[in-house]
């Protein structure tokens, strides 16, 4: 297992390798070839970044079979999914504000993420964990208000495209098996959410083999797998809000209402 890390320190980007408190920085490149290059640097010295900078973010909706159940939906026959812009993303620690155009209730939602290792099109379940090249957590926030505002035109891209609505990390984890992992989020020390990713109705494999059949991925996309029970809204006017996924990490960001 490796956990890549994108950084800053000294107003230089680089990107390593995370070995207990310290980062062993790469050259070359995190979704090719790459090598230590001899230089540490302590993780409290440098300030962490978004592991990576997607071209696009992909988020599912409705593919827990538990959220399903509670909602009283039919559970889809395929993947749905929207995207989300890539000025949504922003990085672990970031404060996240409510945009001033907007005055309704925001929401988190603690997932799994995908992230994409190389350029991926129509590839077959089988094949789909070769072009995967780790996971992360993210926080897929939502204005819920603006859902279903107009009737006539669910505006799912508006509801989560807001600059900033989209912080992952804090790494990318490698060699891993999402089946076997629990989501878990705290809203101001209090756990909202505690699910199993194997209650997920299309696993990390179909959906990167599904969605492949329709839109090539890139290296650094990522797929937010979708969420389950406990989603809830923000609602004082500062909250700490933490994704962890046991095995990947703990993604930590504050929503200012």
């Amino acid at each position: 297992m490796t956990q890549w890390v994108r950084f800053r320190h000294q107003d230089r980007i680089e990107f390593g390798t995370l070995s207990g408190g310290d980062i062993e920085v790469h050259t070359g490149e995190m979704f090719g070839v790459s090598k230590a290059g001899g230089t540490q640097f302590a993780l409290k010295d440098v300030e962490l970044l978004a592991p990576c900078v997607p071209s696009k973010v992909i988020a599912l909706w409705n593919n827990f079979h538990a959220l399903a159940a509670k909602l009283n939906v039919a559970e889809p026959a395929e993947p749905l999914y929207l995207l989300k812009a890539p000025t949504t993303v922003t990085a672990p620690n970031a404060v996240v504000r409510k945009p001033p155009s907007y005055d309704g209730k925001v929401v988190y939602e603690g997932e799994l993420a995908i992230v994409i290792g190389q350029r991926c099109s129509r590839v077959s379940v089988a094949e789909a964990d070769g072009f995967i090249h780790g996971y992360t957590c993210v926080n897929d926030i939502t204005a819920s208000d603006v859902l279903n505002k107009d009737l006539t035109f669910p505006q799912w891209a508006r509801a989560k495209g807001f600059d900033d609505f989209c912080p992952f990390g804090p790494a990318i984890v490698t060699d891993i098996d999402p089946a076997k992992l629990t989501v878990r989020t705290i809203l101001n020390g209090a756990e909202r959410q505690h699910y199993k990713i194997s209650d997920m109705i299309f696993s990390a494999q179909d959906l990167v083999s599904k969605i492949s059949q329709e839109m090539t991925l890139l290296p650094g996309d990522i797929i937010a797998c979708g969420t389950s029970l406990g989603v809830g809204v923000m609602k004082e006017p500062v909250n700490t809000v933490t994704i962890a996924i046991d095995g990947i990490g703990e993604l930590t960001n504050e929503f200012r209402n």
